[in-house]
Formats: C-alpha cells, sequence, structure tokens
C-alpha cells in the first residue's frame, strides 16, 4: 500500500514536473542546468527520492519560476507524516494549489473516504464557482498567495474519483451547510442543484444531518477518513494527519454515530430542495 509520505511526495515530484513542462525543457535539460545526473531529475520527478530545500531552491531558478520556490518548500514542509501537526502556514506558503495536488494523491490511493462537513460543501462536491470563491477567502485571510484557478483545476480533477468504480464515497453534511453561504445566491443555487443531483448516485453515499435530529454525539469539526488508515482534521492554525489505529478507530466511531441521525435518499433532497427554494436571488 502506498504510505502518505509516498503521496506526499509524489504530489512534489509532480509538482517539479509540471515546473519543467512549462520552462519548455526536457529532463536531460534541466539536469544539465542544474549540474545533476539524469537519474536523480527523474527521481526527483517521480517521486523515489526525497529532495532537499537547496535541491527545490536550484530547481525553480533553473526553470526560471522563484516565485515557486516558497511553494516547493512549503511542499517540502508537509512531507513528514509523522507529524502530527501540520502547519497551514508552512503547507500553504507557495499558495493553496500544492495541497490540492496531494488531496489528488490521497484520494486516488485509497478505496473508501467517509467525512463530515459542518458548515460548507465537501470539495469533493464543489462546482467550480463554488471552489474559486472559498479559495479567494482563503488565499485572503491568510494573506498568500491565491493560486486559485491551479487550485479550481486539481480541485476537480480530483473530482474524477467520484466515478471510478473501485471507490466508494460515504459523507455526511450538517443541515447548516445548506445556508452558510460564502458565495452569491446564484452560486450557492448552482451548489445545491449539484449536490441535489449527487443524493443516490451510484457509490456515492450522502447523507444531511437536520438541525432537528437527536444526536448521540455533536459534530464539533469536520474530519476525513481515508480508508481506516487515515484521519484528517482542519483547524484554524494546522492540519492533523492523525494515523494511529486508536485515533483513527474513535473517529470511525463518531462518524457512524453522526450517520444515525442522517437524513438519506428523498428525505435528504427535501432538506436541499428548502434551502435552495429559500434563497434569494433578486
Amino acid at each position: 500500500m502506498t504510505t502518505d509520505f509516498q503521496t506526499a511526495r509524489e504530489a512534489l515530484g509532480a509538482r517539479l514536473r509540471e515546473l519543467r513542462a512549462e520552462a519548455g525543457l526536457e529532463g536531460k535539460e534541466l539536469a544539465a542546468r542544474l549540474g545533476w545526473q539524469a537519474s536523480k531529475d527523474s527521481r526527483l520527478q517521480n517521486g523515489k527520492q526525497t529532495p532537499t530545500r537547496a535541491d527545490l531552491t536550484a530547481w525553480a531558478h533553473a526553470v526560471e519560476q522563484s516565485d515557486a520556490e516558497a511553494e516547493l518548500h512549503g511542499l517540502l514542509a508537509g512531507l513528514d507524516m509523522k507529524q502530527r501537526n501540520r502547519s497551514w502556514r508552512k503547507q500553504l506558503a507557495g499558495g493553496i494549489r500544492n495541497r490540492q495536488e496531494i488531496a489528488v494523491r490521497l484520494t486516488g490511493n485509497t478505496k473508501q473516504i467517509r467525512g463530515i462537513e459542518v458548515s460548507r460543501i465537501p470539495g469533493l462536491f464543489q462546482t467550480p464557482e463554488y471552489a474559486r470563491v472559498v479559495f479567494d477567502s482563503l488565499a485572503e485571510f491568510r494573506g498568500i498567495p491565491a493560486t486559485t484557478e491551479a487550485a479550481v483545476e486539481k480541485r476537480m480533477h480530483r473530482q474524477e474519483a467520484l466515478y471510478d468504480p473501485e471507490k466508494t464515497f460515504r459523507f455526511l453534511i450538517c443541515e447548516a451547510a445548506l445556508y452558510h453561504r460564502p458565495c452569491p445566491g446564484q452560486v450557492m443555487a448552482e451548489q445545491l442543484d449539484r449536490l441535489y443531483n449527487l443524493v443516490g448516485r451510484q457509490r456515492i453515499e450522502l447523507g444531511v444531518i437536520p438541525f432537528t435530529a437527536q444526536l448521540r454525539r455533536t459534530a464539533p469539526h469536520a474530519f476525513w477518513i481515508y480508508d481506516s488508515r487515515l484521519t484528517i482534521v482542519e483547524t484554524i492554525t494546522e492540519e492533523l494527519w492523525l494515523t494511529n489505529d486508536e485515533d483513527v478507530r474513535l473517529y470511525e466511531r463518531a462518524w457512524e454515530w453522526l450517520a444515525e441521525s442522517a437524513e438519506y435518499g428523498a428525505p435528504a433532497r427535501r432538506l436541499i430542495g428548502r434551502a435552495r427554494a429559500l434563497l434569494d436571488l433578486g
């Protein structure tokens, strides 16, 4: 099984490959510029070797994209999966798109994703317009390079996994997420329409937890579970990557208890439709 460390290293390698291609360089040409053996260049691009900060600085300058240096250093900082706390400041140092690349890789290496969102639509189900507003707001809040269009492109690429017959997606959304509106009304309407149409889709289990539901346990925050190996929890300052079996099992139990209170199928569609009908689009 591909480890989460390897997933992150492959994401870094993919970004190095993109930068090289954007510069119009072949691998051997870039290696010659850097004074490296071509084999090192290949190992870095394919996620077979962990680069140093100096390697990444040299790469950015060799492809004449020095602005990418901070982004590459941010991806490198996120490699150590032994660290439970992954600072957003380091992860997003070069913009948002690099974290989306990691999300693409994680999703690709996972058979079942379970998650719950409390106040927003899950990224896997977002429309491009909704995602664009979310990313722009995040960049402004953190004072970082937006890289919004590249991030939206990666998020849409990640959604291709929804059509993979070998994957399943089980998501819970608190009803509040249908009303909390980070975007203009028309964008939210299109987003709710997409969500409505996803209910009942093959391999996608989408439940809505109503405002009035009786809960065995409340939902204190959003979290995502990748198979039974990794739970990711977002806070304002950092992202927690929990791989300890006991931690993952506890989050699985929390997800199961919350799932008991959700509405599925036609009742879920009614809740989404009601939120859509109450939008003021005038």
